[in-house]
């Protein structure tokens, strides 16, 4: 998955995006995309969204969850929000896993309540719409955006075990942490 990180950085120029064995605990993944532990829990053991940095393996053991995979935990509790059946949200995310973060990033996804629709450019959402069936839409690019804004300040480690270094603060990060403890 190493190609997949030089289209990331392109996303991403200033590597905020973690590597592939930098992963995220349940409460944090939860915390994240706004659902529940039990959700969580439900969808990694049907299939729904299962973490790939790291399954849980017997009692004590811990889930990693990447940040596309916390990307589609997002995506699905829009989904269900909206009303979209489970059936038809899991048709949506196997379309999804088929596709890398860069991909992600250009999709809106479209549902009348019944099917889940792909828009990757104006012309499809003008052909959608023509059916006369009424239509909302998920920007996958803003949840990227909103995940990307508040994962960091949740603790992250590397399935390998390997440290991972702290991250430096910027000046904007610095301002936002002044400013909330006062």
């Amino acid at each position: 998955m190493r190609a997949e990180s030089g289209l990331q950085g392109e996303l991403f120029p200033d590597s905020s995006l973690p590597d592939e064995l930098v992963g995220y605990r349940g409460p944090a993944a939860c915390q994240v995309a706004g659902i529940t532990y039990r959700q969580l829990d439900y969808w990694a053991r049907t299939g729904l969204v299962a973490p790939t940095i790291r399954m849980a393996h017997g009692s004590g053991s811990q889930r990693l969850y990447s940040f596309k995979e916390i990307l589609v935990l997002k995506v699905v509790k829009r989904l269900l929000d909206t009303g979209v059946s489970l059936q038809n949200i899991r048709v949506a995310v196997d379309h999804l896993r088929r596709r890398g973060v860069q991909d992600l990033a250009k999709i809106t996804l479209f549902s009348d309540g019944t099917t889940v629709y792909e828009c990757t450019s104006p012309e499809e959402v003008v052909d959608l719409l023509q059916g006369g069936q009424g239509v909302f839409g998920i920007a996958v690019s803003g949840a990227m955006r909103e995940i990307s804004g508040t994962i960091h300040e949740f603790p992250a480690e590397r399935a390998d075990g390997v440290e991972i270094a702290p991250m430096t603060e910027d000046e904007l990060a610095r301002r936002r942490r002044e400013r909330a403890t006062g």
